[in-house]
């Protein structure tokens, strides 16, 4: 099940744990303009004008069906103009605001990165309101309530297998990365879907799996999942995350260390939950460039 986190109620004031401190090496080398629109963090933490626009001539947006079996799955769509049969793509797993005008943008900013993206609608159905500038945390609760593990990652599949299937079924390399709810969903998508995906990059996302909360010290069962993951695996989470316990990631970075599984796990000191948004006030600039830029080097590293 994934992590129904309330991202507007998850975020601590204040610091009483070791954080690993300053930016990553491979953000102070710079992360192109986007990762520089992201540090600026002008007018961010609400609604804004979109980091990269639909009109962006260097790139072609667009709202394919994704059909497989029974199921018709709307979706949200970007590639780079003259895109090719080799060039990579990504899966975008939504938070739980849904195909969001973040979300949207975040699909754009992978194609202005040059990878052909594409968000699945895993509320196809469901009857999800709108997530733009939505602040209520309930309609979406109850409606992710409703998703299921096998459907949803039957979703994401169909969507990687929709970027394949636009390039002839060229052997591309597919990432995906996840936020929030995502991020749960994505860190399981490398083992559910180990042999779809080359690469991940899980944002804030629930650690613990199988449990309905963080009290108390994380068991081994939590963390016996980590021994199947068949993904190289980045992860980016914020001290100040009440949601998602900073010992718990070091937990499973310390798991993924002995088993010798290829992962880059950061925890940024001054972010709390959603950090990344930058259309709600969680946004923290700093950690949100340096986990972009770190991920597009991940995806660079595993993708090309």
């Amino acid at each position: 099940m994934p992590d129904f986190t309330d991202p507007t109620q998850a975020t601590s004031l204040s610091l009483n744990r070791r954080v690993f401190v300053g930016l990553s090496a491979t953000a102070a080398a710079g992360g192109g303009t986007i990762a520089a629109a992201l540090a600026q963090g002008s007018d961010f933490g609400k609604p804004h004008p979109p980091i990269v626009s639909e009109q962006d001539p260097a790139i072609s947006v667009a709202r394919p069906q994704v059909r497989y079996g029974t199921r018709t799955l709307d979706s949200y769509y970007a590639s780079p103009r003259g895109a090719g049969r080799t060039t990579p793509g990504v899966v975008v797993v939504q938070a739980i605001w849904g195909i969001d005008s973040q979300l949207r943008d975040t699909v754009r900013r992978f194609a202005k990165e040059g990878y052909i993206a594409i968000a699945p609608d895993l509320y196809t159905g469901l009857g999800a309101p709108s997530g733009d500038g939505a602040t209520d945390f309930a309609p979406y609760r109850a409606v992710a309530d409703k998703l299921a593990d096998d459907v949803v990652d039957a979703d994401l599949a169909a969507a990687a297998n929709f970027i394949l299937q636009g390039a002839g079924g060229a052997p591309q390399k597919i990432g995906v990365v996840g936020f929030c709810m995502g991020g749960a969903i994505t860190l399981r998508q490398t083992v559910d879907n180990a042999k779809l995906f080359s690469a991940a990059s899980v944002f804030y996302g629930k650690v613990r799996y199988g449990t309905t909360g963080n009290n108390g010290v994380i068991t081994p069962i939590a963390l016996d999942y980590a021994a199947d993951i068949g993904v190289p695996t980045a992860g980016s989470w914020g001290s100040r995350d009440t949601s998602i316990l900073a010992d718990d990631v070091r937990a499973l970075d310390a798991r993924l260390i002995q088993l010798k599984k290829p992962h880059d796990f950061f925890i940024y000191e001054d972010a709390g939950h959603a950090f990344f948004d930058d259309t709600r006030d969680s946004y923290v600039a700093p950690a949100a460039s340096d986990a972009w830029t770190r991920t597009l080097a991940w995806f660079k590293r595993y993708l090309a």
